[in-house]
Formats: structure tokens, C-alpha cells, sequence
């Protein structure tokens, strides 16, 4: 798969801090990229997030894979961990994930929902559950 990589790039984002940017056209449901990291359980990455939260760091990259299990991308991940969320579907994103069984592991892979121009920020719906306190979303989306 990481031969399969498309052209990226990190830079800042004026969605939220740091992005990825197309260094290439993609079309529509091409391979981007995989989300790598550290395969820990649900109860890891709760203490990880709290341990993230007390040391200062804002943004943890935790990817929840299922029900047990969580990618942990903060410390040890790779490019796709910078790309940001959309949450207006009918305008945005323009990528989508799946999580695939590759020799008896899951992983995550990152898909173009549609054609990304050359210099377009890549984006996916993180699907975050209801919470009471909510993360400010900057995506740009009206609602």
C-alpha cells in the first residue's frame, strides 16, 4: 500500500492547525493513504488521552479501529494523522476511511470521495459520538 501512496503534503491548515495538501491530482476513490500508528486497546488509549491531556499536548491522534482497539498515531504515526475533519457532508470531505483486515490486523486506509485538485486540503468525517462538551469544528461548513 505505501507504494500506492499519493503525493502529499504537510503544512498549516486554515481549518486547524497543521494539514495535508494534494501534491497531485486524485480521482475519485483512489487510494491516499494509510492511517499508521500503535495498535493498543480501548482502555490504553483512554489513559493515553488523559496522560496527552495532563502533559500538554492538544491534540492527541487516537483512531478508534472498533470496539476494543484504537490506533494511536500521537507519538509514533505517520502523514495521514494531520488531515483534518469536515463534517458537512454534502459539501465536504473529500476523502472517507476504511477499516480493512490485512493478514489477521486491522488497519485504516484513507479513499478520495471525490476529485482533490492539486493544493486541496484532504479532509474525512472523524464521526465523533455526541458529547457535551464539543470541540470547536472550523471546517468551514455552515452548520
Amino acid at each position: 500500500m505505501q507504494a500506492r501512496t499519493k503525493s502529499l503534503k504537510f503544512q498549516r491548515s486554515k481549518i486547524h492547525s497543521w494539514g495535508v495538501i494534494a501534491l497531485q491530482s486524485i480521482e475519485p476513490e483512489d487510494f491516499v493513504i494509510e492511517y499508521i500508528g500503535e495498535l493498543v486497546r480501548s482502555k490504553v488509549a483512554d489513559l493515553r488521552e488523559r496522560r496527552y491531556e495532563k502533559m500538554g499536548i492538544d491534540s492527541s491522534y487516537l483512531f478508534r479501529v472498533d470496539a476494543e482497539n484504537v490506533v494511536d498515531a500521537t507519538k509514533h504515526g505517520g502523514l495521514a494523522r494531520f488531515i483534518n475533519h469536515s463534517c458537512d457532508a454534502r459539501i465536504l470531505p473529500n476523502c472517507y476511511t476504511k477499516i480493512l483486515t490485512v493478514e489477521g490486523q486491522k488497519r485504516i486506509f484513507i479513499y478520495s470521495k471525490k476529485h482533490i485538485k492539486v493544493g486541496e486540503e484532504l479532509t474525512y468525517d472523524y464521526k465523533f459520538p455526541f458529547e457535551e462538551q464539543k470541540i470547536p469544528c472550523l471546517c468551514g461548513a455552515e452548520r
